[in-house]
């Protein structure tokens, strides 16, 4: 079941039955009916969108890895309930502190399952994928952006678990084909987004997937952390930015790198490529880092991680001179 053409064929489908359910969704009005994202000061899009993607896409997911991968089903029961307490918040809201506590659970029960060797690890793993879940969300602002890296990323993890782990390889495969029938209402102009229901368990699945190859001895620890360095590090330093200034971290803004590049005249479109030749290198040197030794993938990852800083300091230093050129013009007005 693991062979190349049935990867294939099961990312296809799932691809396909995901498209489908978007398509229904949206051509029968019923998308504006579950939860749609409003237009704000905060937001880069100027039309309100369905956020129904989680909706087509994690019951694909989740049904695909009850049939074909009966080891990881616990790693499905915790996404399916990561992904109703989402829906809830998107339909409704829900406080940052509930849905903390739902993270937190989530990330625990996986540990409890697939326990660490050492004790101290638990407590970092839970907080690592606490962060991975809150990430992903957080980089879901951008047409394109998310559902590219979900691709892309899985992808990744497909190719490197395929000869050795058939149920890691046909997990990522159908989150990989459920992306890319997300991808296509979510192109830049989007027809529809992610939402928390899709974001929050797809950061959940990502973490997971890795911890749990690392843990098997598919890949190290570094082959996930290279694959979704671009997100990781842009939340991250985002993050850190935005607690030294002493704000609300939770609370929505537009000043991840990606966001500023689409404020600065990027555009979506522009954006979201050169984030794409972004994950698609960080994922080729992820792949090509299994072929060499541990601490070679480390070195890796750590001259990536660097590539990337500097990246996000040049936007910094262009988002200067940018809003000090606005700040001019609404003086001079």
């Amino acid at each position: 079941m693991s062979s190349v053409f049935c990867l294939l064929s099961l990312a296809a489908g799932a691809a396909t039955v995901t498209a489908l359910i978007m398509w229904v969704l949206l051509r029968t009005g019923y998308a504006r009916r579950m939860a749609v994202d409003v237009p704000n000061h905060r937001s880069l899009h100027a039309r309100a969108t369905p956020r129904i993607g989680g909706w087509a896409l994690i019951p694909v997911v989740v049904a695909g890895l009850l049939i074909w991968a009966r080891p990881l089903w616990p790693v499905a029961w915790a996404t399916l309930g990561l992904a109703l307490i989402s829906y809830l918040d998107d339909w409704r809201g829900l406080s940052a502190r509930l849905r903390f506590i739902a993270h937190v659970l989530a990330a625990s029960l996986l540990l409890l399952i697939y326990p660490p060797p050492a004790k101290w690890g638990g407590m970092v793993m839970v907080f690592f994928l606490t962060g991975c879940i809150n990430a992903y969300n957080f980089m879901d602002g951008a047409d394109g952006l998310a559902g590219g890296m979900t691709l892309f990323g899985f992808s990744a993890y497909t190719a490197a678990a395929y000869s050795t782990a058939p149920d890691l390889a046909i997990s990522a495969a159908l989150i990989a084909g459920a992306a890319g029938g997300f991808l296509f209402f979510n192109w830049p102009p989007a027809r529809a987004f992610l939402g928390d229901a899709g974001a929050i368990p797809l950061g959940f699945l990502a973490g997971a997937l890795g911890y749990i190859g690392s843990m098997r001895g598919i890949w190290e620890c570094a082959f996930p952390l290279t694959v979704f360095a671009p997100f990781i590090l842009d939340a991250s330093m985002t993050l850190c930015r935005r607690l030294l200034r002493g704000e609300q971290f939770w609370q929505a803004h537009r000043e991840h790198y990606y966001q500023r590049m689409i404020q600065m005249s990027t555009g979506h479109t522009a954006t979201v490529r050169i984030w794409h030749v972004a994950i698609l290198l960080g994922a080729g040197l992820a792949l090509a880092g299994l072929r060499i030794s541990a601490q070679a993938q480390w070195i890796i990852l750590g001259l990536w991680s660097g590539a990337l800083f500097m990246c996000g300091l040049s936007i910094d230093r262009r988002w200067h001179f940018w809003t000090q050129r606005i700040a001019v013009r609404k003086n001079n007005i």
